[in-house]
């Protein structure tokens, strides 16, 4: 080897030695299967390899398997790869409606056996689960002690597994709601922290909660189901309130969303403009053309009545709430079936927490049973979910967003039910879960 060649190969050397001190070699990741699921187009893509760069997909090839280009031809050298053969890939799947910190093993009084920090330990295992079942992305709406902002920031900074968080804090509404501390007698002065009664302390509520880590704020414009002295039906934030509620929160650039399982309530929430009903229980025909019209987005926990029904006395439930979640079940779920095919948007949201954490895909197949075909309600957990966030990074396997997937063997736009337990969980680019063959 003469002289030139000798100093070109140590400048190649050298180059090869500083990209790999600075990660950018190791950060490639090539991803092959049977099938992608393309929730955009609704349609499978073939033979897929899927280039992710820093924990982004950088391009997508189809028919790979069948392309006379060597694979990864694209990536770095020593790129990391990752081969599914015979497994769909699906998008990381999103949860719009969470309680990590809550435990549906504890109902009625029986949390009071408990310290305030034994929630925030088990809401770590509870992000394990979750992620585990394949949803990298969740909205929780609604904690005690900000542990949903904690666990959020703990997740992001790498120290425990979870999804990505997208944190409510506390949500609140008026004195003696839902969300209100209703479990307690005078004496004990128990109290939601951010109750507000009237417009401006609605206002001054969300200035406080977004301060202090809130990236969602959740309202409670009616009565619920597992609060006591309240009923699902009442309206119990007026439409000023929440007019309010929705003005402040877009002049801080957050999404908001109401609990709301009353018709009225549901209603009047629409026309202050709320991003996603939660619930929607008891919607009317003039609350599903509302909905309609103005684009709100409907999150309708239809599968935790079964969970509640068949285990909710022997958790501690109080027979007043059994009461309540057994007269709205099945109303909220041929309502369901009713706005889908009324053409009202909808997003995946479980209410888990209520049902226990990582049965979160378990909603798939009612949502199917009640009038979704197996690929839109994979889109309301994918596609509608991202849109309704109002994020771009998520929600889609597509070049500049995360490279969140679930892989299942089989079709899950033939059997839903495969996702109820993915083979494999790709979170960033990473497998963060592979299940035993």
């Amino acid at each position: 080897m003469d002289r030139k060649h000798r100093s070109t190969s140590r400048i190649a050397l050298f180059c090869l030695a500083v990209l790999s001190s600075s990660g950018a070699l190791a950060a490639d990741v090539i991803i092959t299967a049977d099938r992608l699921l393309d929730v955009r187009a609704g349609r499978m893509i073939r033979n897929p390899e899927i280039l992710v760069r820093d924990g982004k997909v950088v391009s997508i090839k189809p028919d790979a398997a069948s392309d006379s280009a060597p694979a990864g031809a694209d990536a770095g050298i020593g790129a990391t790869r990752i081969a599914l053969p015979g497994m769909t890939l699906v998008p990381g799947l999103i949860d719009m409606h969470v309680h990590l910190d809550s435990d549906p093993t504890y109902g009625g009084y029986t949390n009071l056996e408990y310290n305030d920090r034994f929630w925030s330990a088990l809401s770590v295992v509870h992000a394990g689960k979750t992620l585990d079942a394949g949803f990298t992305t969740v909205r929780n709406l609604g904690a005690s002690d900000w542990n949903d902002v904690g666990l959020g920031q703990a997740i992001a900074a790498g120290k425990v597994r979870g999804p990505r968080i997208v944190p409510a804090a506390w949500s609140f509404g008026p004195t003696g709601s839902h969300c209100d501390s209703t479990y307690f007698p005078p004496s004990m002065e128990e109290k939601g922290p951010y109750n507000a009664d009237g417009p401006d302390e609605v206002r001054k509520s969300i200035r406080a909660l977004r301060k202090y880590g809130a990236q969602v704020i959740k309202i409670c414009a009616t009565g619920g189901v597992f609060s006591r002295n309240t009923e699902p039906g009442q309206q119990q934030m007026n439409l000023a309130e929440m007019r309010a509620a929705v003005d402040e929160a877009r002049q801080w650039g957050l999404q908001i969303a109401a609990h709301a399982h009353g018709a009225a309530g549901i209603k009047d929430a629409i026309r202050a403009g709320v991003n996603t009903i939660e619930h929607a229980s008891l919607i009317d025909d003039e609350g599903i053309a509302l909905a309609r019209k103005h684009g709100a987005w409907l999150s309708m926990d239809i599968y935790n009545g079964d969970y509640t029904a068949a285990e909710g006395k022997k958790n501690g439930v109080l027979e007043d709430n059994l009461r309540k979640d057994r007269e709205v079940t099945d109303i909220q779920r041929q309502n369901f079936k009713k706005a889908h095919a009324a053409g009202v948007k909808m997003v995946y949201g479980t209410d888990a927490g209520v049902h226990p954490h990582g049965g979160n895909g378990k909603q798939f197949a009612v949502m199917v049973k009640y009038g979704m075909t197996p690929l839109q309600a994979i889109q309301a957990a994918t596609i509608n979910a991202s849109e309704a966030l109002a994020r771009k990074d998520v929600g889609v396997v597509e070049a500049g967003r995360f490279a969140d997937m679930v892989a299942v063997q089989g079709d899950p736009t033939v059997n839903v039910a495969l996702l109820e337990a993915p083979a494999v969980v790709i979170q960033g680019g990473v497998v963060v879960k592979r299940a035993a063959p």
